[in-house]
């Protein structure tokens, strides 16, 4: 009996188990290669969002799809890597979704960042985030997003900088069993401080 509970368990939640875990260790070893790495540097940023879900094909009735307006904070790291290009993996806390209080999605995110200089002070940026859902698990809603990010960043002294950043959501943020499909998409208005 123990044995079918344990396995059931473990079935329906393999998936939030191995994403926390990823999370877990990409941030260890995020903050782990500061002592060894000479060309790093590390800050803070806060953020602005303004985010919606793009419900395919059609809204469904009842719902009222209005954006929200949120936060974020988050804490990274930047490797350069050459005199152009720099990479940075981050973590953050985002309040992301619509307005409606069923549609919040509040997520804990890595956004993994690479950054092209295009100028003395301006960066443009690509790069991949996956994200953990931080409330309800029960509520017919994925507890992983993945996405895809793209942004610029311009240096306003050597330590503050204002970015933005543009993220469109792969995965479906409902379970399959709703039979509905929307992807989350967010504007971030940033700004933050590199040490």
């Amino acid at each position: 009996m123990l044995k079918k509970f344990i396995f059931a368990y473990l079935k329906k939640n393999i998936k939030i188990i191995l994403y926390e875990k990823i999370i877990l260790i990409a941030v260890f070893a995020m903050f782990s290669i500061y002592g060894f790495s000479q060309d790093l540097l590390s800050g803070v940023r806060v953020g602005y969002n303004i985010s919606n879900l793009d419900f395919q094909p059609n809204v469904p009735g009842g719902i009222d799809n209005v954006h929200r307006n949120g936060f974020a904070i988050g804490f990274f790291v930047e490797y350069v890597l050459s005199d152009k290009v720099s990479f940075a993996p981050e973590i953050q806390f985002s309040a992301e979704g619509a307005k409606e209080k069923a549609l919040r999605l509040d997520y804990i995110q890595l956004p993994l960042f690479f950054k092209m200089k295009v100028g003395e002070k301006l960066a443009i940026g690509l790069g991949p985030q996956v994200g953990l859902k931080v409330h309800g698990y029960e509520d017919g809603i994925q507890n992983f997003a993945f996405s895809g990010l793209a942004g610029a960043e311009y240096m306003i002294t050597d330590e503050f900088f204002l970015d933005f950043r543009y993220n469109y959501g792969f995965t479906n943020i409902f379970d399959d069993d709703t039979n509905l499909k929307a992807n989350n998409h967010n504007m971030q208005l940033g700004f933050g401080v590199k040490f």
